[in-house]
């Protein structure tokens, strides 16, 4: 009786460059200009949704909060852009990638990817009670204007202890979410993949590829960054900019080798 090889849980994942999450970047860049009409009516979208939430919370004195969902944009953002690994997936099959593509994903309407999404808006829920929780440990003061809530975080000792607090918890979950959503969100689109090895392969890419992953996250960290001093309209450009750069960092790292 013949037997079939059983599939291992981990995908093969290959040791890149410090400098890898650069040309991730460019190359990221280059498939934005050649997808460029879609690419950016999608990122406008999201641009424009992140916008209207965030000035409807300022605008009902709701600046904490305004603050903690735009610190967690990051937990739920890899979901947001398979429409653009969509589209970096069909640019590397020499396809022209369309908006009404980037937009149905037959291959995001799997149970395996609504397990994964289903992951990341828990961790989201969870950073939004941490949150909570470290803000109302720092004061008994509801603290309801953007003016009131920068002088309270940047001129009190108690709004110092916040905000090293929230940057602490925020940042390690942070971490890991990009840990298991980095490589596993693209990975998905793969029929053959199912959610706990993209989990894996996303967690061994980044354990095997530690410090470049670790500027890969600081990069999208500082783009994100320059987004929300935008009003988030920046993600116009950014957004789709990054998805398709994510794309790219998935294929160089599960891809076979290749001459670096």
């Amino acid at each position: 009786m013949r037997l079939t090889p059983r599939r291992s849980a981990v995908a093969e994942v290959n040791t890149i460059g410090f400098g890898a999450p650069l040309r991730w970047l460019a190359l990221g860049w280059q498939d934005f200009t050649k997808t460029f009409a879609p690419s950016l009516i999608y990122g406008t979208a999201i641009a424009l949704v992140s916008f209207g939430i965030w000035r409807a919370l300022i605008e009902t004195n709701l600046a904490f909060w305004a603050l903690t969902l735009s610190c967690g944009f990051v937990f739920i953002a890899p979901m947001l852009a398979m429409g653009l690994y969509e589209a970096g997936r069909r640019l590397g099959n020499g396809e022209k990638p369309t908006l009404k593509q980037m937009i149905f994903v037959r291959g995001a309407l799997r149970s395996d990817v609504c397990y994964l999404g289903l992951v990341l808006v828990l961790i989201y829920l969870f950073w939004s009670r941490v949150a909570q929780i470290v803000y109302g440990l720092s004061t008994y003061h509801l603290h309801t204007t953007v003016k009131e809530f920068i002088d309270f975080s940047i001129g009190t000792a108690e709004g110092h202890t916040m905000l090293i607090a929230g940057t602490i918890t925020g940042g390690a979950m942070a971490m890991f979410t990009f840990a298991i959503s980095v490589i596993s969100t693209p990975m998905l689109l793969d029929e053959k993949a199912n959610v706990f090895e993209a989990i894996f392969t996303s967690l061994a890419s980044v354990a095997k590829n530690f410090f470049p992953m670790l500027f890969w996250a600081a990069l999208i960290t500082a783009l994100l960054i320059a987004c929300a001093a935008t009003s988030w309209l920046g993600l116009a450009i950014v957004f789709p900019w990054l998805g398709l750069a994510s794309w790219r960092a998935y294929r160089d790292i599960t891809a076979p080798n290749q001459v670096r």
